[in-house]
């Protein structure tokens, strides 16, 4: 399991690097547009463009995907360590959830020229930071406890770990460019806040 601090460290130098490719590939274009330097034309000019995007949009897939990771990881905790049907229920449907959108965001990030950050897990990035992150102390716990214990503390944790996504979802909604990333973001607003919900009337004994 990747540690707290080295999620952090390889998600930060992945983005650092997809905007700065980001920022070269605009500087080409904006160059090739107004200083005339295109010399392709006819067939080779009209090869399908990339679906438009900004560093808001790569902001986002760069950062949830590390994000969404350890969602799967919290979930996975639950089998050994829990005997309540509603959360292990609830486990297995984030894990099933999730690890299709982060090959799905991974997909993004291929399709816009950037690289998957690998075991990253970050926490700031060009305006986006990735909130509700649990932290390694907090994973040690979870690991070491079971039954009732186990249950609470997950579900605190998840709660936060799903109020940073919504957050972070928000975000891409409001500033970021690309179609399919923010309908993605619209339905990670829609599942998690009813997860928290759910989590919420678990807590209280509901």
């Amino acid at each position: 399991m990747t540690s707290y601090a080295a999620r952090m460290g390889a998600a930060l130098t992945a983005l650092a690097a997809a905007l700065v490719l980001s920022s070269c590939t605009d500087q080409a274009a904006t160059a090739t547009h107004d200083g005339h330097t295109d010399h392709q034309h006819g067939a080779e000019s009209t090869a399908a463009p990339d679906a438009g995007h900004n560093s808001d949009d790569i902001s986002f897939a760069t950062m949830m995907i590390p994000h969404h990771e350890q969602a799967v990881e919290l979930s996975a905790l639950a089998p050994d360590r829990t005997t309540d049907p509603e959360l292990l229920a609830l486990a297995a449907a984030i894990s099933h959830a999730q690890q299709p959108e982060i090959d799905t965001m991974k997909g993004f990030l291929t399709h816009w020229g950037v690289e998957p950050a690998t075991g990253a897990d970050g926490h700031d990035g060009h305006g986006m930071a990735m909130q509700g992150m649990v932290d390694d102390a907090t994973m040690a716990r979870l690991e070491s406890l079971r039954g009732a214990e186990f249950d609470t503390l997950w579900l605190e944790s998840m709660i936060s770990h799903h109020q940073g996504a919504v957050e972070m979802a928000k975000a891409e909604i409001a500033n970021g460019e690309n179609a399919d990333a923010i309908a993605l973001a619209h339905a990670i607003v829609g599942a998690q806040e009813a997860e928290i919900g759910q989590m919420k009337q678990m807590l209280s004994g509901g």
